[in-house]
């Protein structure tokens, strides 16, 4: 029992969502026959959400510091118009069309950081005028036509990774693909008891953590078949290659990185922020600026898998990404979240969406169901606050080096404030 509540207390309840997640699963593969774990189904999930996934991870940096971007779907759909004309009247090549569209994401974001970091509009009115405005340059750019790209861009948003090598009866790319990540999987908790040990600090026995890193290995390998084991031509998706490159990118910026812990002190203690010599002006506008480009690559994503840039594109994107961001456990008040969390609240998100299609509920009752599910992950996450526990959510995600630091030791956030561990406390 003893060793049981240190796997399920220790670093291991980070993965706590991760198990909520997989009860959905297991209730919605129970109640439509199957057909939820298939290899068509796994992949048409992260095909069909990669695009909402992307803008998760740059909404929850903008939520963590105090503020929220309305007009990503729009910005995603100028973008998508923009690379879709380019590539078709100018002639230019589809990776400079995409480098062009970065450009265009990167220049919306430096205006919308200009005037919320230094002008001093609140995120939610500048987003607010950019939502209108750049639905209005979509329209206007593309006319209200529906402009066709070509097969590198649609291999972007809906292909999968090459086939090659020997018969191994799974995607070798795939293959690849998973045994790097059961490698790295066992090298992070190797260098996690090692740098334990060398800081002094307490580690759970051996034996839990080898029963932990068993079951996650066990995980991967079952994805790695999953995705691996389609039908001819499918594999792993190319833009959950894209995300999965993504996750970690920024995952290590927000928790490990000087950056990352001035987003979290903004968000948690302006004031306090300020006096420990924060850049909060230049915080605010590389977070706004961010989170633009990461809506730029999601709309050239998001033209990739439907094959065209239209004059819809984008509608609804941001409730959906903000939804993702606070399931996975981001407060409303800011300096509360993490990039790991938003996808799982994404996938969450996501999940229901795809189950309650496959069991035939109209969009009428998913919408609810969906509002529902997102009132009580806040609700009961508020609720544990007020009652002057931990925050369920921000404990379940909590940064893994404050488990292996044990107290006394001199290493701080370069913050001296509650910054990064006031996203631990929640």
């Amino acid at each position: 029992m003893k060793s049981l509540k240190q796997l399920f207390s220790g670093g291991a309840r980070q993965f706590g969502m991760v198990f909520a997640l997989a009860a959905l699963i297991a209730i919605f593969q129970f109640t439509t026959g199957g057909k939820v774990l298939t290899s068509t189904n796994a992949q048409n999930i992260i095909n069909g959400n990669a695009y909402v996934l992307i803008l998760a991870i740059g909404m929850v940096l903008v939520i963590i510091a105090g503020h929220i971007d309305l007009s990503v779907g729009s910005v995603a759909a100028v973008v998508g118009i923009v690379v879709a004309l380019a590539i078709r009247d100018w002639g230019i090549p589809w990776w400079l069309g995409v480098i062009l569209g970065l450009a265009v994401g990167a220049l919306i974001g430096a205006w919308q950081g200009a005037w919320v970091a230094y002008v001093g509009i609140p995120g939610f009115i500048t987003t607010l005028a950019g939502m209108m405005l750049f639905r209005g340059a979509n329209q206007y750019i593309g006319k209200s036509n529906t402009i066709p790209v070509p097969n590198q861009i649609q291999y972007l948003g809906a292909g999968y990774l090459p086939e090659w090598g020997p018969n191994t009866g799974l995607n070798n790319s795939t293959l690849l693909l998973g045994v790097l990540a059961i490698v790295f999987t066992v090298w992070v908790e190797f260098r996690r008891r090692s740098k334990a040990a060398k800081l002094n600090g307490a580690q759970m026995p051996v034996m839990v953590s080898v029963i932990r890193t068993v079951l996650i290995v066990a995980l991967l390998g079952y994805v790695t078949w999953l995705f691996g084991s389609g039908r001819p031509g499918t594999s792993f998706p190319v833009s959950g290659v894209i995300l999965v490159v993504l996750v970690i990118v920024y995952h290590f910026i927000s928790a490990r990185t000087i950056t990352g812990r001035h987003v979290y002190a903004v968000g948690g203690n302006r004031a306090a922020a300020a006096l420990s010599g924060v850049n909060i002006k230049r915080t605010n506008f590389v977070v706004m600026m961010n989170m633009s480009l990461l809506s730029a690559l999601a709309g050239i994503v998001f033209i990739g898998r439907s094959t065209a840039s239209g004059p819809f594109d984008g509608t609804g994107w941001e409730l959906d990404a903000i939804a993702a961001v606070f399931i996975g456990g981001a407060a409303v008040s800011g300096g509360v979240g993490t990039v790991v969390g938003s996808m799982i609240g994404g996938l969450v998100m996501a999940v229901l969406n795809n189950g309650l299609q496959l069991m035939g509920v109209g969009s009428d009752r998913t919408q609810i169901i969906k509002g529902l599910v997102l009132l009580a992950a806040v609700a009961f996450d508020v609720y544990n606050k007020v009652q002057g526990r931990p925050s369920i959510i921000g404990t379940l995600f909590r940064n893994r080096r404050n488990d292996i630091v044990s107290p006394g030791t001199s290493e701080q956030p370069s913050v001296p404030v509650s910054a990064g561990e006031t996203a631990a406390r929640g």
